[in-house]
């Protein structure tokens, strides 16, 4: 009997199969580490596999608490690594964060991996995300974070946890001593270290190349790029950086995010004596659910950096002002409205005069010459102004002052963006009482993540357009061209010039329609930065 010929749709579908089969064959492979054999699973695209849950540091708990990361002691047999980490210690700080961990606890180092990659030899660029949360909140396991779309772009996509707040950033004499480094706070940056050192020892066994790392992060976690750029600990571990919206510098009119280490060792006595621990041990003896509340209800213990000699030897601004930071190309911008009027007039909308008010009472002599960069001779004028103001002083002016000065001492490659696009929020929202536009959300902080990591099916009250998936297919492209290549751009992509003196300091505007333009603004971020 005569054997029929297979159609191509039986071909097609048989290939298909067999592809199929070959990845879930390759997602049952076990992947040797350091410590041990971890186990991952399919992603929803079966090409992708994902890792999560490998802890890559000793749980910081009882006698390690505030202490730098130790080794992960190791395992026999297979971890399973098919479910997120628990996340930091933390209080329901953010409505819009949504969690797939079973956390908090303090046991809470972990990391995922997502890798297209078919076998350990393929050395693909590897990507770093470092989320946000004001150091305070957040997680590796939120879905707009979700590594998947990106590494369907040819990158190994890793993402960790931190410690956070008390957890994470107390300083005291008590723990200077011990250190062995005269030096303590800053623990949430040890732990992204440690991660990072984790990668250069582990991420060839995912497929992905040591010596291609991009650490990424927005808000807490584009601070935390600055840090470990200027953190001569974290040298070498990385070889291009890119932040979204937040650095630790400042100036005279808009005080920089870190401390000294004797104000934070006062602030960690002050806390101590709150808590009617008067040593160390005592603090350590307490349980993390306490600790967390009392921290909560006072402010003598705040989450951010410490200049302590060893993590930050020197200030921040010294560090980068004579290019003893990273040298390596950055991508960094912020979102056109990080902060709204609201922000500053709750649900009071300024007025020219209640506008000029609040310039003078917080300006002082330097209110004339702010209230030409941001006018108010309207109520209308007055509303935008209050807004980009309050955006300025909360996220745009140090994300500026980083850009500027590394751009300034590096000689590396600098590209700048300003994501443009409005909320695209459900007809009929109310803001105020009010029925609300578009353009009464605006581009607001933390709106970009969904569109950089092509997770817009994870946002909730929008109604996601065709121009929105365009726009995220763009940024997607662009910040893994530039985790590959250091340069954002590719044919078919708008083209995105460098950011510098001789191109007129262009910026990347992202948007349904997105192109480049000259810095309408540099104005004001001078003023700001001016001594």
């Amino acid at each position: 009997m005569e054997t029929p010929t297979p159609t191509a749709g039986a071909r097609h579908l048989a290939l298909s199969l067999a592809m199929t089969v070959c990845v879930g064959a390759l997602a049952a492979q076990p992947v040797q580490i350091d410590s041990g054999l971890v186990q991952g699973v399919p992603g929803s695209d079966a090409s992708i596999r994902v890792f999560k849950g490998i802890p890559y540091a000793a749980p910081p708990v009882g006698d390690l608490r505030w202490r730098e990361p130790q080794p992960v002691a190791p395992w026999k047999g297979v971890r399973s690594a098919d479910r997120f980490g628990a996340r930091a210690m933390q209080a329901r700080i953010f409505a819009d964060m949504i969690f797939r961990d079973d956390g908090p606890s303090e046991d809470c180092l972990y990391l995922n991996v997502w890798t297209p990659a078919k076998s350990a030899s393929e050395r693909l660029p590897v990507m770093v995300w470092i989320y946000g949360g004001g150091l305070q909140a957040g997680s590796s396991s939120e879905p707009r974070q979700d590594g998947e779309n990106l590494a369907r772009r040819g990158v190994v996509l890793v993402s960790m946890n931190y410690r956070l707040g008390v957890f994470g950033y107390m300083a005291h004499p008590d723990l200077t001593r011990e250190s062995g480094r005269s030096a303590s706070g800053n623990y949430g940056f040890m732990d992204q270290i440690a991660a990072l050192r984790w990668v250069q020892h582990n991420i060839a066994a995912f497929g992905g190349d040591p010596g291609n790392v991009t650490i990424f992060g927005e808000s807490a976690g584009s601070y935390s790029v600055s840090v470990l750029m200027a953190s001569p600990v974290a040298r070498g571990l990385f070889h291009k950086a890119i932040g979204e919206s937040g650095a630790l510098l400042g100036s005279r009119l808009v005080p920089e995010h870190t401390r000294s280490l004797a104000e934070a060792e006062k602030n960690g006595e002050e806390f101590g004596k709150m808590l009617g621990a008067a040593s160390i041990a005592k603090m350590r003896a307490l349980p993390a659910d306490e600790l967390l509340k009392e921290a909560r209800a006072h402010e003598s213990v705040r989450a951010g950096a410490v200049v302590d000699g060893y993590i930050l030897p020197l200030d921040p601004a010294a560090i980068y002002a004579t290019g003893a930071e990273s040298r390596v190309p950055l991508l960094a911008g912020w979102n056109a409205d990080e902060q709204r009027v609201d922000a500053v007039f709750g649900d009071k909308r300024p007025t020219a005069a209640s506008f000029a008010r609040m310039v003078r009472q917080d300006f002082g002599a330097d209110a004339d010459r702010l209230l030409k960069l941001y006018p108010a001779s309207t109520e209308q004028e007055a509303v935008r102004s209050a807004g980009d103001l309050a955006g300025d002083r909360f996220i745009a002016f140090g994300t500026w002052k980083w850009i500027e000065l590394h751009l300034r001492t590096s000689g590396a490659p600098v590209y700048r963006f300003s994501f443009d696009r409005a909320v695209p929020i459900e007809p009929g929202r109310v803001i105020n009482g009010a029925p609300a536009t578009e353009a009464d959300v605006g581009a607001v902080h933390a709106s970009e993540i969904s569109y950089v990591f092509g997770a817009l099916a994870s946002l909730k009250d929008v109604t996601v357009r065709p121009e929105d998936w365009r726009l995220s297919d763009e940024m997607g492209a662009y910040w893994t061209n530039f985790a590959k290549t250091g340069n954002p751009n590719a044919k078919g992509l708008p083209e995105w010039p460098r950011y510098e003196a001789t191109t007129g300091y262009q910026v990347m505007h992202l948007d349904t329609v997105s192109a480049a333009a000259a810095d309408a603004h540099r104005d004001r971020y001078e003023f700001l930065n001016s001594d």
